[in-house]
């Protein structure tokens, strides 16, 4: 494949020097403000365990574009993660993903759909985020806003999509090196700068075993068949616990179309006729559930399952170019709160979540019952986090809500919002909260937590859901976006799930050049930038921020195939060396003014 790769990691210094760098010069971690760091409550404890591993909080990035490149999941971990779905991988990984690839104008929809780096690039991506967590976990300046202890974390895998892949040399020698990490983990500890405060850190323990769990991604129209040889085939060969991810077409097309558009008011979305013919239907699904439940158990594993992927739509926005799209968002919370309500009326007393204990576990359920996890991702946002938790499910990984602006820093704040919502219900940890809310559900006619929550998304709280509270889209003013000077909204960097934009003070030397020049700059990583159109989405003004503003290299290769106001950046000695491309010479010098002000190229002279 000759193609340009749309992703260049950085490497392990340059991340190491990039956070040393940027915390002394600004006291922030790629770009995250200490006010957005998570620091636990001590007296409330929302820790819980995913497949029987302790996990500090039960929030975290889902499968997707935050959660595939190292500074992502450190970002997600400043912001309170500690459960880390990572970005599905599978045999063929060299896609080539059409852009823009993710359209959050209001409810959101997506065409990205797999990792975008080489399988052996996120080996070392997922190491390398593992690393730094571990680095920054004892490093003494950020304890005051994480905590002397930020708690214990999990890395899930996310493998897909057919039985053959997942067998090949590349994805299953993937699978082994994530659960026993140690020579990539060994030979990335050896990179770590000798000139960097992290150095005192290079022989700590580091644990091996990065994941030893997997997320099967079955995608769209995965045969019944395959999703149970994969499972199968994931626990007996790979002695591996497993959640299998299941879609919102359990509920059949009258189902999903009752609630999207009856009920919800999304009269415009298209639903896909074969996605429902195509997908497992509810019927299988259920005989499947419990046969996979069977045979970990068999096997010394536990099993679980995940609601929901997207929602496979006809593209009748033309935004993005491909001809279906998926939808997610408040929509998808809807419907996945349907289905684990279906599902915990099928299979009473089998699942993990309020009400399917005690004297309600199914006698005949295998080991007497309420031991499938159920994981959900779909729409999770401040205002639902609690309610969600509540219905028992471990994680709510959260992927819409974190492509708005704000990006990473809205984690924080979700977590406060369930912390305080924990000590309303008279308890100090999540068992309590689920019990209390489970209590408050029967004694409202309910019969359990996904029922009630369900009755409250589609009753009281219905405007957030419908169209008519996920209609208005970002607001804009009428000027063209420029190189220099701009609205200043910082939506660019907090929006990007690579973390490739960051901003940079306006030097009085550019303000004097430059009419209207602002208070900010912002400027981009290329390298990081794969043109998913986020900020296009959300910038106020009219123009695509990745293409405008300018687009910084370290890498000369992509450089060499850069468009737009490009420029190589390095170091002859001290010294910031530019080079431009694409005819934006007359450039340099108001970028080199930027980016040598004390808060500007947020790497280190090196």
């Amino acid at each position: 494949m000759d193609t340009v790769p749309p992703l260049t990691p950085m490497s392990l210094p340059t991340l190491l020097h990039r956070i040393e760098h940027e915390w002394n010069s600004r006291k922030r971690i790629f770009d995250l403000p200490t006010a957005r760091f998570w620091k636990p409550d001590p007296e409330v404890d929302l820790s819980f365990e995913f497949l029987g591993r302790p996990a500090a909080s039960p929030i975290g990035p889902a499968a997707g574009p935050h959660s595939q490149m190292a500074q992502n999941i450190v970002l997600s971990w400043l912001g309170g993660s500690r459960l880390f779905e990572l970005k599905t991988v599978q045999i063929l990984d060299q896609l080539e993903i059409e852009r823009p690839c993710i359209d959050m104008e209001t409810i959101g929809y997506n065409i990205e759909w797999s990792q975008e780096l080489l399988i052996h690039e996120s080996l070392e991506e997922y190491a390398k985020a593992w690393i730094i967590i571990e680095l920054l976990k004892r490093w003494e300046p950020i304890r005051e806003f994480v905590g002397a202890d930020p708690g214990p974390h999990v890395f899930d895998m996310s493998v897909g999509y057919d039985l053959a892949g997942i067998k090949s040399d590349k994805v299953a020698g993937f699978i082994d090196a994530m659960a026993d990490a140690t020579d990539e983990i060994e030979r990335l500890r050896a990179q770590i700068p000798d000139d960097s405060v992290f150095a005192q850190f290079r022989d700590i323990e580091i644990p091996s075993n990065i994941s030893d769990t997997i997320t099967l991604s079955t995608f769209h129209g995965c045969p019944p068949d395959e999703i149970e040889q994969i499972t199968k085939h994931l626990i007996a060969e790979h002695d591996i616990d497993v959640i299998v991810k299941l879609n919102p077409t359990l509920l059949g097309p009258d189902g999903v179309s009752s609630i999207v558009h009856d009920r919800l008011g999304y009269e415009y979305v298209e639903l896909v006729p074969t996605a429902f013919e195509e997908d497992l239907p509810f019927d299988r699904a259920i005989t499947l559930i419990d046969d996979l439940h069977r045979f970990a158990l068999d096997h010394g594993h536990r099993f679980g399952i995940k609601l929901t992927n997207t929602l496979v739509v006809n593209n009748h926005k033309q935004w993005m170019p491909d001809q279906t799209m998926y939808l997610s968002g408040a929509p998808l919370h809807v419907l996945a709160t349907a289905v684990l309500g279906k599902l915990s009326a099928a299979l009473p007393g089998r699942f993990m979540i309020p009400g399917h204990d005690g004297a309600d576990a199914d006698a005949d359920a295998p080991n007497g019952g309420g031991d499938i996890m159920v994981s959900f991702s779909a729409g999770v946002n401040k205002d639902n986090l609690a309610d969600t938790i509540a219905m028992g499910v471990r994680p709510a990984s959260v992927c819409s809500d974190l492509l708005k602006p704000g990006g990473y820093g809205r984690l924080a704040p979700m977590l406060k919002s369930l912390t305080k919502a924990v000590v309303e219900s008279g308890s100090n940890d999540l068992d309590g909260f689920r019990d209390a809310s489970l209590t408050a559900a029967r004694e409202a006619g309910h019969l359990d937590t996904a029922v009630a929550h369900f009755a409250h998304i589609t009753g009281d709280d219905l405007a957030s859901y419908h169209l008519d509270g996920n209609s208005k889209l970002p607001r804009s003013v009428d000027h063209d976006l420029e190189m220099w000077g701009c609205v200043a909204c910082n939506f660019c960097v907090t929006v990007c799930p690579n973390d490739a934009f960051f901003k940079v003070p306006t030097p009085e030397s550019l303000a004097s050049e430059v009419e209207d020049a602002g208070r900010q700059q912002y400027i981009l990583f290329g390298e990081l930038c794969n043109e998913c159109g986020n900020c296009l989405t959300f910038c106020p003004e009219n123009g695509d921020p990745a293409m405008i503003k300018p687009k910084l290299f370290l890498d000369e290769e992509r450089f060499a195939t850069a468009e737009g106001p490009s420029f190589l950046v390095g170091f002859a000695g001290d010294t910031l060396d530019i080079t431009p491309r694409n005819g934006f010479e007359d450039q340099v010098p108001r970028l080199a003014s930027v980016l040598d002000a004390d808060e500007g190229l947020p790497l280190p002279r090196s």
